[in-house]
């Protein structure tokens, strides 16, 4: 099993976003999380949710803490992931959900 967080793709970003961060270009994409993690660590996975289905999930490279929200002034980690990521080839349905959650990849198919 492959361990990470999952974070919802808002609708208001569209299909356009999900295909740039599994179809794009080679690159890297920025998530935020709320505080420090204390159980994510690069080569662990950003599992993607959208409209209500796990999608895929991108290879974390870094972690860079002491960034600040700027609405609430409070502490963030920067989750970088590489882009494109491994989309699944039939998506699962998955709650969205606000913020970060730890996962374990308990939907993903085995390798």
């Amino acid at each position: 099993m492959s361990h990470g967080v999952t974070k919802t793709i808002p609708q208001s970003h569209g299909q356009s976003t999900v295909n740039a961060l599994y179809d794009g270009p080679p690159g890297e994409f920025e998530f935020h999380m709320a505080g420090a993690p204390s159980k994510l660590e690069p080569g662990d996975f950003v599992y993607t949710i959208f409209d209500n289905q796990l999608i895929g999930r991108l290879e974390i490279i870094r972690l860079e803490g002491g960034a600040v929200n700027p609405k609430s002034g409070r502490t963030r980690t920067l989750i970088y992931v590489r882009t494109p990521g491994e989309r699944l080839p039939q998506p699962v349905p998955r709650q969205a959900h606000r913020g970060t959650r730890y996962y374990d990849g308990e939907d993903w198919p085995e390798s």
